[in-house]
């Protein structure tokens, strides 16, 4: 284990967030773990502190915001391989309307025209989760399909819907079927039950929904949009600890066992070509993307808003994953890129130690 990682840890709680989780598995053995900080640190906007600030644990749970868009990729990339969707097909073969020249392939690398977001929360306020779905599904095309890449969470909105109707059943049952049960990840998921492990997310006045009061946000999901549609979607959604994120990590690592074939794993994190992004992109994972992988020169993965990130570096062998909560009680709060590189910096120098 590594002292270095409880002290890059304890230097960023609570200055960058008031909870934090970090593991990294070499050659599939977790070799550091830390945690630092505690679950519900605010009690509103200013920064009060709770009455109750239950400690972080190793075990404790996260909302893993856009790192749900591997998930997603995941089940798309297994339905594609059982020949339920094709990457290159229109997605006007599930979604009829749909610009023809939007495939799975383009909305998996940000390069299907499609705006980055769209808060249906509030254009749509009266309105149930399938009726805010379709108003997302009929998104008009604004930018240029092909290219250049513009992220887009209604392009993995999509995505995911996609997953549903070719896999014929919900999103969070796919997932459950199709990644976290065939990998054993009890404590990964949409819309987690076990609220006491969860860490608090950004203070926020009302929401959209009828039962709502005023508070931190922990156990339901973060991302407004992800919100307004039940708590599942393409973009945003899974909760994890990070051993759970690690085991998800390390499967990628080895080829996709026993979630996807090998060749799917290389298509995956393949440079798809997408233009005008500041890494490279595969489906679904960014290539070198400098905001996470520090000195990890050619890892992959993703990072979530909430202040999480997954690298994964074959070369090195190395999984890390870092979980925080870095909105808790606001968003805004600086830092969380330098805490990602020290604690990517930090797995290779255990790596190479190891050599």
């Amino acid at each position: 284990m590594s002292d270095r990682l409880d002290a890059i840890l304890a230097d960023g709680v609570p200055r960058v967030c008031s909870a934090a989780v970090a593991m990294v598995a070499a050659e599939g053995v977790v070799v550091a773990e830390a945690a630092a900080g505690e679950l519900v640190r605010c009690a509103d906007a200013a920064g009060t502190l709770a009455a109750v600030r239950p400690p972080v644990r190793r075990d404790s749970i996260f909302d893993l915001a856009s790192v749900s868009k591997l998930f997603t990729t995941v089940v798309l990339l297994s339905l594609a391989e059982e020949g339920r969707v094709g990457l290159d097909e229109p997605v006007a073969s599930w979604i009829p309307g749909r610009d023809p020249r939007i495939t799975p392939r383009r909305l998996l690398t940000h390069t299907a025209g499609l705006p980055p977001t769209r808060r249906i929360d509030r254009e749509l306020p009266d309105s149930g989760a399938a009726e805010r779905m379709a108003a997302i599904l009929d998104t008009p095309v604004g930018h240029p399909v092909g290219g250049p890449y513009l992220y887009s969470d209604v392009g993995m909105i999509t995505a995911g819907r996609v997953a549903e109707l070719a896999g014929g059943a919900p999103l969070d049952v796919l997932v459950r079927s199709r990644v976290t049960g065939v990998l054993d990840l009890p404590d990964t998921g949409y819309r987690p039950a076990a609220r006491a492990r969860i860490a608090a997310t950004e203070w926020k006045p009302e929401r959209q929904s009828p039962t709502w009061e005023p508070g931190c946000v922990r156990g339901e999901v973060h991302d407004g949009t992800a919100y307004a549609l039940g708590g599942v979607a393409g973009h945003a959604g899974v909760f994890a600890t990070a051993g759970d994120l690690v085991a998800f990590g390390e499967a990628l690592r080895l080829g996709g066992g026993p979630m996807l074939r090998q060749e799917s794993v290389a298509e995956m994190t393949r440079d798809q070509g997408a233009e005008g992004a500041p890494f490279r992109h595969g489906l679904g994972v960014r290539i070198g993307d400098p905001a996470i992988v520090g000195p990890l020169s050619g890892a992959y993965g993703h990072s979530g808003f909430t202040g999480t990130s997954l690298v994964i570096d074959p070369a090195r062998g190395l999984t890390v994953v870092l979980l925080t909560n870095a909105v808790h009680p606001v968003r805004g709060r600086e830092g969380i890129g330098e805490l990602r590189h020290a604690v990517a910096a930090e797995a290779l120098r255990l790596v190479d130690l190891a050599r």
